[in-house]
């Protein structure tokens, strides 16, 4: 046996006690609190905090550059080119007026100055593409203590990088080891309680067990990001036998939905750690999984999806039809196909605020464990969620027309902008049909200017 030195023993104890208190901490202020879904108020407190000091960091900032005499903020930042909402044919229409003496309306035939309208938009389009920007973070106007946020950021003062310097320390010294045990805390009781909860027989006492064992280990999991979350309507939470549906910016918009709500997921069969908490969750609750040879086949994903909605005792399923994470800027195309089962349709609007903290994923420039590192080194994650009431598919409407009805309605909610585009086009090229269309627009114009004419 190896005795210990006083010293080594002092040493033992004290690193004891610190993990007795540690512990203790977490059971009293994280664990018992997301048990009962009550807050003590503390993460609230915090954020006051840090708004006061980015408020103090920002002025700081501005003061320093006008001392200096350089620019702190990107001009434009909500575009490059002004763009009026004209027509194509009214374009055309002023092209000829300018540089021809043949009027669109006395020649409706190909002129070589409408190339020049096809040449702009192409170049606008270059300059100021509306769809690639909403792949990137979007860039904050002021610093929040984080990176560098600002395009032109210089040094400002002594005071304000040891502010930086510390903000450093608390984050990746004391918030990261914390969230890191408290994510291992909540996905371990996750694995081990819908376990346990499995071998019950069904019945409404498993029901029960599952929802709430749920429930309190999404609200660790959303405490181990600092997530500070407001839910407003409530009253027009999903409901059994229907289908929710969100804007979607990042992965942990589940955990966010999910710690205040009991949804069934819908997604596909993975390995690894993945693997075994969706198979300990799907003893508990049923989830709709989906092998890999499954995913690609739209009738068989849809018969699922119907039987599962069509039984009232299930529980709301949870889809974010975009398909990818859009920067928290905009809302982009939604696929149809849950929108073509019949269900009521629950929307519901996510906002993120950025200046605690970026939670988008450029799933193209940051793998999974770089991204969660980033998401539990950041001050916090703050956002609003917003209920709004059922929509039902109207008898002259197609899934299409009602999907585009849903996204407007969370647009709109989340002051979010409306995006007719693919968020497919995050990885694929522009679809020819795109291209087309135009091409279509023009020959309309052209050839049904003519058949006008011949008539008269």
């Amino acid at each position: 046996m190896f005795l210990l030195l006083p010293f080594d023993s002092l040493i033992v104890n004290l690193l004891g006690i610190s993990l007795t208190v540690l512990f203790t901490l977490l059971l009293v202020f994280i664990i018992v609190p997301a048990i009962f879904g009550v807050s003590f108020g503390i993460r609230k407190l915090y954020m006051k905090t840090l708004l006061k000091i980015f408020a103090w960091a920002t002025l700081r900032m501005e003061r320093g550059a006008k001392e200096k005499n350089h620019q702190l903020y990107k001009p434009y930042t909500n575009g490059i080119i002004a763009k009026d909402p004209t027509s194509l044919e009214e374009e055309i229409k002023e092209i000829r007026r300018s540089g021809s003496s043949k009027a669109l309306d006395n020649t409706p035939e190909f002129e070589l100055s409408d190339i020049f309208y096809f040449c702009r938009k192409g170049m606008e389009t270059i300059m100021d593409d509306e769809v690639t920007k909403r792949f990137s973070a979007e860039e904050l106007e002021s610093w929040n203590l984080l990176s560098r946020t600002n395009y032109n950021f210089q040094y400002i003062s002594l005071r304000l990088t040891v502010l930086w310097g510390l903000g450093v320390l608390v984050r990746y010294c004391f918030l990261l080891p914390l969230r890191i045990a408290l994510a291992f805390t909540g996905i371990s009781l996750l694995v081990v309680g819908t376990t346990m909860v499995g071998y019950l027989p069904n019945g409404r006492f498993k029901e029960f067990l599952s929802k709430h064992v749920h429930l309190m280990c999404y609200r660790i999991c959303v405490r181990a990001l600092t997530a500070i979350i407001t839910y407003h309507d409530r009253e027009n939470r999903p409901r059994n036998g229907g289908i929710c549906v969100a804007n979607h910016t990042s992965p942990i918009d589940v955990i966010i939905l999910a710690s205040d709500g009991y949804y069934a997921m819908v997604g596909q069969v993975h390995g690894g750690l993945m693997g075994v908490i969706q198979r300990a969750m799907v003893k508990a609750c049923p989830h709709v999984w989906f092998e890999r040879s499954e995913v690609k086949d739209r009738h068989l994903v849809a018969k699922r999806l119907t039987e599962h909605v069509q039984d009232k005792s299930k529980l709301p399923i949870l889809i974010f039809p975009e398909g990818t994470c859009i920067n928290n800027t905009s809302v982009m195309m939604f696929k149809k196909g849950s929108f073509e089962i019949g269900a009521t349709v629950y929307p519901v609007a996510i906002k993120y605020d950025p200046q605690f903290g970026d939670a988008f994923w450029n799933s193209s420039k940051y793998g999974m464990v770089t991204y969660l590192l980033r998401m539990m080194t950041s001050w916090a994650i703050v956002c609003s969620v917003w209920y709004l009431p059922p929509m039902t598919r109207e008898t002259d409407e197609d899934a299409v027309q009602f999907a585009n009805r849903v996204k407007s309605a969370i647009a709109r909610q989340g002051g979010l902008v409306d995006l007719l585009w693919d968020g497919g086009l995050k990885r694929e090229k522009v679809k020819d049909t795109f291209k087309e269309e135009q091409q279509k627009l023009y020959s309309k114009m052209i050839v049904g200017n003519h058949e006008d004419r011949s008539r008269s």
